[in-house]
């Protein structure tokens, strides 16, 4: 069973929350991550990215969406809202709307910002609009779990996320990386026991 960890990230912390988040995933019994990410939207018109990234994981493919039992997704904030390279490709999901192929099944967001009230919240709200469009299963960050009430960094209910910082060169901090893991973890857990019955 495979939980596809879905992101874009400009300068890297996002892909390493990705990272963490898929540790989460793998804690898992029974539970696989697939990570994937999304090329950059291009200010030339009909500019073309390369069908496989320099480096990295591989872009995404609507496939990749259809066969995931749950997803988290993850982008930087540009303007308290998700990346218009995440928003680009979920624009693209109608025929998954349409066929509901994505009812039912759980997923988590994360982000990372430049300031420490750079629109965290709101980035994670907008990501899960079109996951709530296709009928997903919102699965946040409880209280529950102890670090999200000792943060001073990044860390919300809504979805774990960090503070970059204005140069984006500030490392995720130990609870930051909790946070992504047990998000990771979370989704899996209700992933497989949705599967199971």
């Amino acid at each position: 069973m495979e939980i596809l960890v879905l992101y874009y990230s400009r300068y890297g912390a996002t892909a390493k929350m990705a990272q963490l988040v898929c540790r989460g995933v793998e804690s898992v019994p029974g539970a696989r991550a697939r990570l994937r990410t999304v090329p950059a939207v291009s200010a030339v018109c009909e500019a073309l990215a390369k069908p496989v990234p320099e480096s990295g994981p591989p872009y995404a493919s609507l496939d990749d969406l259809k066969e995931c039992a749950g997803l988290v997704v993850g982008s930087p904030t540009r303007f308290g809202n998700m990346a218009a390279a995440l928003k680009y490709f979920f624009d693209a999901s109608g025929s998954l709307w349409l066929s509901g192929e994505l009812s039912g099944k759980p997923a988590g967001v994360f982000t990372s910002t430049s300031s420490l009230h750079g629109g965290q919240e709101t980035t994670l709200l907008s990501m899960m609009l079109p996951l709530l469009h296709h009928g997903m299963l919102i699965v946040g960050t409880p209280y529950t779990e102890r670090e999200l009430m000792e943060t001073s960094s990044g860390g919300t209910p809504y979805g774990p996320s960090h503070h970059a910082g204005v140069n984006s060169d500030r490392d995720l901090s130990e609870t930051e990386q909790q946070l992504c893991r047990k998000l990771g973890a979370r989704v899996a857990q209700v992933a497989v026991k949705l599967t199971s019955k």
